[in-house]
């Protein structure tokens, strides 16, 4: 069985991609069923920042069949495509796995959400009965290197995120937040950090909008702020300064017109708008607009470098331990490997013993014991050696000196 991951990142494809390849809950549901038929084994990992198909593969399941398989279900032309993917297989799978749950190939080097998206893809897939064997101990080991990673190493130890990044970029535009108006778009965990670092930096009044109402005013509760509905967005517009959105939802949420109109009820006051979803929550037609200063996830990059260097030296002692666990994980694979070998000879041979002991009680309906245990014997021997040395036999006559070595050891033969 081979292990592959197919897929694209914030390295490789930018958020016009990233989007039309996107799994919201609802499509994520109907994808791990329909890629039952590309992969023995499988989990997607869809997050805004990368869409990742990890399988198990039976002999004669292909990555090109993932990457078909993933464009059909997405309706995208392969060609259109095949340019944004990566695809790695065996050791690099793996390490690839344990580099996403450790935070290592994160926008935010370290960034501790990944593990949780992670391990919330793993539930979904075994929910669907998508995984096996091969990707639940391939996700249980990642989750571990990364603990230790997290405990062992100070790659954790100044928060970054794009959360802090979207506030970070807020302070740097309004200078001191504490008569500004931030409205936050979803209810989900960067939402909620986002929150928080706004609170932390003293920001005057917080509106939280989200599909589920009282999710919002629960959230927005915590801040002494208010919730609303995601059609009343346009009513409370012209009131945020900051506009910070994250959800799951399939088309854009907010429209150039909506922002018009809130700028011309602000007599066009300048706003601050981070659409840190994808697909994207914003019309990207709303960044023309001169008073509106929006930025998409792949913008923060330029901030979240100024606050990622103090995690330079840690990743470096993480990469370390991620080499050593992917040999470890490595060893397990192989020994899976040869584990089915033994079980499948020690199957056949029990096989063989059931049929000749079943023919020998028969026997001893009519025939003397001694005759019977002479034919159990008899029979045994020659049907449990008859392979190998017809094996044996083959080796000796073509030459195979190689094989006839290893022979002798398998079965303990010594030079007499």
């Amino acid at each position: 069985m081979s292990i592959f991951v197919v897929g694209v990142n914030h390295r490789t494809a930018p958020v016009s991609i990233r989007e039309q390849v996107a799994f919201s809950p609802e499509t994520l549901v109907v994808a791990l069923q329909s890629a039952k038929s590309v992969a023995h084994e499988h989990l997607i990992l869809s997050t805004c920042n990368r869409t990742e198909l990890y399988a198990a593969c039976d002999e004669g399941q292909t990555p090109e069949q993932l990457i078909q398989w993933l464009a059909d279900f997405h309706k995208i032309p392969p060609r259109k495509l095949t340019p944004y993917l990566f695809v790695h297989e065996q050791d690099k799978a793996v390490q690839h796995a344990m580099r996403v749950a450790c935070g290592l190939d994160s926008l935010v080097l370290g960034e501790p959400q990944i593990l949780g998206q992670l391990k919330t893809a793993l539930q979904s897939a075994t929910d669907a009965k998508a995984t096996g064997n091969q990707l639940n101990r391939l996700m249980q080991h990642a989750f571990n290197t990364a603990k230790r990673v997290r405990t062992q190493t100070n790659i954790g130890a100044n928060p970054v995120s794009v959360a802090f990044a979207a506030v970070s970029l807020a302070r740097q535009i309004f200078s001191q937040l504490e008569k500004q108006t931030a409205l936050l778009v979803g209810a989900g965990e960067t939402i909620e950090l986002v929150g928080r670092h706004l609170a932390s930096n003293q920001i005057g009044n917080i509106i939280v909008a989200n599909r589920n109402v009282d999710k919002a005013c629960k959230l927005a509760e915590t801040y002494h702020g208010i919730g609303i509905g995601l059609p009343d967005i346009g009513a409370y517009l012209h009131r945020a300064d900051i506009v910070i959105s994250s959800t799951a939802a399939p088309l854009p949420i907010i429209g150039k017109g909506m922002v018009e109109r809130a700028l011309k009820t602000r007599k066009y006051r300048p706003m601050f708008m981070v659409d840190i979803a994808v697909p994207r929550d914003i019309e990207p037609e709303v960044g023309t607009l001169d008073d509106v200063y929006l930025y998409t996830v792949d913008d923060l990059q330029s901030v979240i470098e100024e606050n990622i260097q103090s995690r330079r030296a840690a990743a470096a002692q993480a990469e370390a331990m991620v080499e050593e666990e992917v040999q470890q994980f490595m060893n397990w694979l192989r020994a899976q490997e040869h584990m089915d070998s033994i079980r499948a000879f020690r199957q056949q041979n029990e096989a063989i013993r059931d049929e000749v002991l079943a023919r020998a009680h028969k026997m001893l309906q009519n025939k003397p014991a001694a005759d019977v245990l002479d034919f159990l014997a008899n029979t045994l021997t020659n049907k449990l050696t008859h392979a190998p040395i017809q094996t044996m036999n083959q080796a000796a006559h073509s030459g195979d000196d190689t094989l006839l070595a290893y022979a002798r050891t398998l079965f303990n033969l010594n030079d007499e």
